[in-house]
């Protein structure tokens, strides 16, 4: 399958419980169902619009919860490209962590662009060490993310 080459910059959210614990969301490339992952929170930003700011938006619509930009904090940025959809996306994102303590039975999909429902169906809180025995995580950079995250918001 040929994919179009699709550039975006990238906010993620790493939300941090008292535990310790990383949300993460759990999903696959729509063309190709069989092979899921477990993903931070996040998406591309809109024109004209900050990192922040789509942090912010990224974490309502996806997980049905509001944060305030000054809870985040910046960890660190990644260059990374793969598939997804039709697309091949080329991605320069930038990672937040929050902390938050909200049981998963507030979290909700009902935000989710057009898009991506049918390609997301959990959320869970992981300890990193745990996600890295379980080897489900979508890349190395969302471990790291997520020790760091939990360094500053746990």
């Amino acid at each position: 399958m040929s994919r179009e080459v699709r550039h975006r910059v990238c906010a993620r959210v790493l939300p941090v419980n008292a535990a310790g614990e990383v949300l993460l969301l759990h999903g696959w490339d729509p063309a190709a169902p069989e092979a899921p992952y477990w993903f931070s929170v996040g998406g591309g930003i809109d024109e004209g619009e900050e990192l922040v700011a789509a942090a912010v938006r990224e974490t309502k619509e996806e997980i049905g919860v509001v944060i305030a930009p000054g809870e985040l904090v910046e960890l660190g940025r990644e260059d990374t490209a793969f598939n997804w959809g039709e697309w091949h996306l080329v991605q320069d994102q930038t990672f937040f962590a929050v902390r938050l303590d909200v049981p998963l039975s507030e979290i909700h999909f009902r935000g989710l662009e057009p898009l991506e429902v049918g390609t997301i169906d959990e959320a869970r809180w992981w300890r990193p060490d745990d996600l890295e025995a379980d080897g489900g995580a979508v890349n190395e950079t969302l471990l790291t993310m997520m020790r760091a995250a939990v360094a500053v918001a746990g």
